[in-house]
């Protein structure tokens, strides 16, 4: 089953314990897809995304790529914002990870991810 949110703001964490109370960058993308499949990891793609906050350089890095994040959004789809909050734990993003940089040199991102878990409805 997939599932698709258009335009999210996303807000990206480090895994860490204890939890980072601050995201390191939060992001606005054109569309967030989720792939569930029964017995394998949650699979995903954040398309054409730019940071409103924070460096996502890291993402694409070597130390980033080994790094789990926490990533968060609303579902803007349901009426009631206390049901609406939505996150995925244990993500990471592959080496396809690529971005664009238009003439102003405003990058955007493309990813895949993995995601051991999450609440996506």
């Amino acid at each position: 089953m997939t599932y698709v949110w258009n335009k999210p703001v996303l807000t990206f964490y480090v895994e860490k314990n204890p939890p980072e109370k601050e995201p390191f960058v939060v992001v606005k993308s054109s569309k967030l897809e989720i792939n569930i499949s029964k017995d394998k990891p949650l699979t995903g793609k954040i398309k054409d995304f730019f940071p409103l906050m924070g460096n996502l350089d890291c993402i694409s890095s070597i130390a980033g790529l080994e790094n789990k994040y926490v990533i968060c959004w609303f579902d803007d789809t349901v009426a009631d914002f206390s049901l609406a909050f939505r996150r995925l734990i244990g993500v990471t993003f592959s080496s396809k990870t690529s971005f664009t940089v238009d003439k102003k040199g405003k990058k955007t991102y493309n990813a895949e991810f993995q995601a051991l878990n999450g609440k996506i409805n």
